[in-house]
């Protein structure tokens, strides 16, 4: 019989927050509000928590707990994985992480021309003595145009590629694409993966017209958080990747509901 070594007894009496595995990566299906599903590549993070008296806990395990859910992942299936994954390490409570490109197909705003769009999101579950804790973050490309630019110059103003990062907790399902639509309906203009010059016009002269400085885009997405009764808790941050400076502008917005 071979000795199970992780199972010994330490001497030094520290309990480890998260022990685990990161950064495998495995092919995933994720719901898709168009399609069904979407088939995609997962990174996944998997601890648990590992008391004191232990010297180690099963690596191999939470690659046992992967195999056996991987066509099954999703925001719903969060709880059972969690479970299993406590269960099957013997541990008081299980974490899970998974990060992954999702593509959506976007359309340009005048010559309708299709291509993929992606965008990085990530789900992120806690299971501590059968207390959930589960949220989403999705990160969208946006453009910004500059107030103080426009309004100070008498021709043009500057204008920048922002990234908007949304993390929320909900009570019902949301899907990620009305996340993504919320997050660029609220910018200066979306970006787009294949523009034609009519579009090209077209996103010039919005973003022109819908001035927003990184404070404003924040403020924007956030009002609209605070609106919607099944978003318990968000966190709402923008950075601009500004053109004419050397350093990017930044701003950040956490609330509980």
């Amino acid at each position: 019989m071979i000795e199970d070594i992780q199972q010994q007894s330490d001497y030094r009496q520290i309990e480890i927050n998260k022990v685990g595995v990161k950064g495998i990566q495995y092919p995933i299906q994720v719901l898709d509000k168009t399609f069904g599903v979407q088939h995609t590549i997962g990174d996944f993070n998997m601890y648990v928590s590992l008391p004191h008296h232990f010297k180690g806990t099963h690596m191999s395990r939470f690659v046992e707990v992967l195999n056996q859910y991987h066509n099954k992942i999703g925001i719903n299936m969060f709880p059972t994985i969690l479970k299993q994954i406590s269960s099957h390490l013997e541990a008081e409570s299980a974490h899970l992480e998974i990060s992954f490109p999702y593509f959506i197909d976007k359309e340009a705003p005048v010559s309708r021309a299709r291509s993929k769009m992606i965008y990085h999101c990530k789900f992120s579950g806690s299971l501590t003595r059968g207390n959930l804790d589960f949220r989403v973050q999705v990160k969208v490309p946006v453009t910004s145009l500059c107030p103080c630019s426009k309004a100070i110059s008498d021709e043009g103003a500057h204008n920048q590629r922002s990234t908007v990062t949304v993390n929320f907790s909900f009570r019902e399902f949301v899907w990620i694409e009305d996340m993504i639509k919320l997050i660029e309906d609220s910018a200066s203009c979306d970006i787009y993966p294949l523009l034609k010059r009519p579009d090209e016009k077209y996103v010039t002269e919005r973003a022109y017209a819908h001035p927003m400085f990184v404070e404003d885009l924040v403020r924007e997405i956030a009002s609209l958080l605070l609106r919607d009764q099944n978003i318990t808790w968000f966190t709402v941050e923008a950075e601009n990747m500004e053109s004419i400076h050397n350093h990017s502008a930044y701003a950040f917005v956490e609330k509980y509901l």
